[in-house]
């Protein structure tokens, strides 16, 4: 599927737009905040703003193609593959080794949570490939929340979280999928396309 979304600026914040929801915020932002308080909120009784700022983060930057291929090895060449980036991951240290392990947990989800079917390859069991990828998104996450400093962004408290909400998080992305594919919502002049 290809997204086509127009906007005028970037995210500037990773964690905390409830402070005041609408200040700044562009028409996509705004959309996909309200498609993810509904989801999670509404539908599924999540009411945890952090960690639905971080999800709508998540989508925001997933159009951007920030999340996709992001992460590069030490010869340059982008990591594709989650043995390819928890291999890399395990030679960083600090910070750098903080988010990598976030990027990881993140690419998981988005990939888990909003387009799962771009996973179904191969021989093996569909549902034991799709449950290793997810193992690594919830570990990944984990580790992230132990390396995280009191000032880190995201807190650390919120990664712990998405490790532990992890299937509760991918479902909620598949439900946000679904209801930005009805398109029910002309109010924000969002072009998606098949």
């Amino acid at each position: 599927m290809d997204i086509s979304i127009f906007w005028k600026q970037e995210v500037s914040k990773e964690v905390g737009m409830q402070e005041n929801p609408d200040f700044g915020l562009t028409p996509v932002e705004r959309y996909f905040s309200g498609l993810a308080e509904n989801t999670f909120q509404t539908q599924l009784g999540v009411v945890d703003p952090p960690l639905i700022d971080y999800l709508t983060n998540l989508l925001i930057r997933s159009i951007r193609n920030d999340i996709v291929h992001k992460i590069r090895g030490v010869t340059g060449r982008p990591l594709t593959t989650i043995q390819e980036m928890v291999t890399e991951a395990a030679q960083r240290l600090g910070d750098a080794q903080r988010d990598l392990h976030r990027y990881i947990g993140d690419f998981t989800l988005f990939w888990a949570g909003v387009y799962p079917e771009a996973l179904r390859t191969g021989e093996s069991s569909v549902s034991d490939q799709f449950e290793t990828y997810c193992s690594y998104g919830k570990r990944s996450y984990h580790i992230a929340s132990t390396r995280a400093l009191p000032q880190s962004n995201p807190p650390a408290d919120v990664l712990n979280r998405l490790s532990e909400r992890y299937d509760l998080c991918c479902y909620g992305l598949r439900e946000v999928r679904r209801q930005w594919e009805r398109g029910d919502d002309s109010e924000f002049g969002i072009i998606l396309l098949n």
